[in-house]
């Protein structure tokens, strides 16, 4: 499996259609958002990857989707990690369809929750490790009903790589934010 960071922009633009060259042009920098989920017990377990399912393609599918990949760590972590064209594109996502319909559900379901945001200067979604270094120093806890002790602690694991990994890629080409 290919992900962003291991290619160039160029070599991103000839696994696509031609007439995403054009569109990316426009495009100098992403608004990256990274969360991480950890679902409190193995009985919220199908429930929640049922609804992130549904949240992945509803991201695949939204205007100023870039890209994105999926991570799941031991205990129940899930790390998401996804570019757009800016922050009102990852906003007008988060609060509609199957997204904003699991946000509640995710108070009871996970007992760690965080999430950080930031530009780049580039198109190429960032590394696992740079993603956990944005959480460690612009991330923000998560509100969740059951805290465990390390969210408590306002301490976020590192991600570590896995055989569950999933590549998203927007299934249209999305509008170019100005620049």
């Amino acid at each position: 499996m290919v992900y962003a960071e291991s290619i160039s922009k160029a070599a991103w633009v000839k696994l696509r259609e031609p007439y995403v060259a054009s569109w990316l042009e426009g495009i100098r920098m992403a608004f990256i958002s990274v969360t991480r989920l950890r679902v409190r017990s193995f009985g919220y377990l199908p429930k929640f990857v049922w609804e992130t399912m549904k949240a992945m393609r509803q991201a695949e599918h939204s205007p100023g989707f870039l890209g994105g990949k999926l991570l799941r760590n031991a205990k129940n972590a899930f790390w998401t990690l996804t570019a757009w064209t800016d922050e009102a594109a990852m906003n007008a996502y988060r609060t509609s369809g199957a997204h904003r319909g699991v946000m509640p559900k995710l108070l009871n379901w996970c007992d760690e929750a965080a999430v950080a945001h930031w530009i780049q200067e580039s198109l190429e979604l960032p590394s696992w490790q740079t993603a956990h270094q944005h959480m460690l120093t612009q991330g923000k806890p998560s509100k969740v009903s059951h805290p465990s002790p390390t969210q408590a602690r306002n301490q976020i694991p590192e991600p570590h790589p896995s055989r569950i990994e999933r590549a998203l890629k927007p299934a249209q080409v999305p509008k170019a934010a100005s620049v």
